[in-house]
C-alpha cells in the first residue's frame, strides 16, 4: 500500500508519518514547514512573552506524548515546502505522491485548486483535531477548553472537501481522561487518539467502506480563526490553572465514537 500524507512538521505530524510508514510499503510525506519553536519566533502564531509561556506547556505535553522532532523511516519519501506554498505546487511536482492508495490530511494549508479537486475525487481522509460540527477552524480543542467543554475535545475523521472543516464525517476520536493530566496533556493525547484510531481503521481496511455523514451546522458552538487567539486569551487560560480531576465531562452526540 502506498500513502501520501499532507501534513506538518511538529512532532504530532511526524509522528502521524512514523506510525503509518509500519503499515504502508511507501510515504509519500508532502511536509509544510513551520518553526518548531511557537512563540518564540514569529510564524504562525506571534513572538511574546505571553506565547512563550503558553507553548512552552504545550511543546512539554507534545514532548510527552510523541517525542522530540526526528528523522522519519527510510519508506518516507519527504518533499518539504513551505508553509503556504501547497496551492503553488502543480501535478508534475507532485507526480510520485498523486498515486497513491490513501491520502491523508493533518494540519496542513487550506488546499485549494486542482489539488483539492484530485483529493475530493479520491476520497481524501482530513484529522481535523476538533470534534466538528461543534468546534471548526483554528485550535478547536484549546477552545472547548476554554469555553469548560472537556468533552468536546477530540477529533473527526471526515472527507476532505472543498470548504474548511466542513466534509462529510466518518468518526469521532475522544480521549479518556487520564489522572494527574495537565489540559495541555488532554488537548494533546486528542491528537493521539485520533491517530490510533484511523490507523486502526485503515488497518482493518475499514475505512474504505465507512458510511460518512453530513455535518448539521446548526449545532456548531465555535467557529474560530487564528487571530482570535491572542495574548490576552491565552494569559486568561493559563491564569485559570485547570485541574482535569475537577472538570465535569459533558458529552456531545457522537459519530461511531473511538475513546482511548
Amino acid at each position: 500500500m502506498k500513502v501520501t500524507i499532507f501534513s506538518s512538521n511538529q512532532p504530532r505530524h511526524l509522528n502521524l508519518v512514523k506510525e503509518f510508514s509500519q503499515i504502508a510499503d511507501e510515504v509519500f510525506f508532502v511536509n509544510e514547514v513551520n518553526t518548531v519553536f511557537p512563540g518564540q519566533v514569529t510564524d504562525f502564531f506571534q513572538k511574546s512573552d505571553v506565547m512563550k509561556a503558553y507553548f512552552s506547556h504545550v511543546i512539554t505535553s507534545e514532548k510527552y506524548i510523541f517525542g522530540d522532532i526526528r528523522f522519519l523511516p527510510k519508506n518516507v519519501r519527504t518533499l518539504a515546502i513551505k508553509s503556504g506554498d501547497l496551492n503553488q505546487l502543480n501535478s508534475i511536482q507532485l507526480r510520485d505522491a498523486i498515486s497513491s492508495d490513501l491520502y491523508i490530511v493533518f494540519g496542513a494549508s487550506y488546499i485549494k485548486g486542482w489539488l483539492v479537486d484530485f483529493l475530493v475525487e479520491n476520497r481524501a481522509i482530513n484529522i481535523h483535531m476538533g470534534l466538528s460540527p461543534y468546534y471548526r477552524g483554528s485550535s478547536c480543542n484549546f477552545w472547548a477548553m476554554y469555553d469548560n467543554n472537556p468533552g468536546y475535545v477530540g477529533a473527526t475523521i471526515h472527507l476532505l472537501s472543498k470548504g474548511l472543516d466542513s466534509g462529510n464525517m466518518l468518526f469521532h476520536c475522544v480521549p479518556k481522561p487520564i489522572r494527574g493530566d495537565t489540559p495541555y496533556d488532554f488537548t494533546m493525547r486528542a491528537v493521539l487518539v485520533a491517530q490510533t484510531g484511523l490507523l486502526e481503521k485503515v488497518r482493518k481496511n475499514e475505512i474504505f467502506s465507512m458510511e460518512s455523514v453530513t455535518q448539521d451546522k446548526s449545532q456548531q458552538i465555535r467557529y474560530t480563526k487564528n487571530n482570535e487567539f491572542t495574548d490576552a486569551v491565552a494569559q486568561d487560560f493559563m491564569s485559570r490553572a485547570i485541574k482535569m480531576e475537577d472538570t465535569n465531562f459533558v458529552y456531545p452526540n457522537l459519530l461511531n465514537p473511538y475513546f482511548r
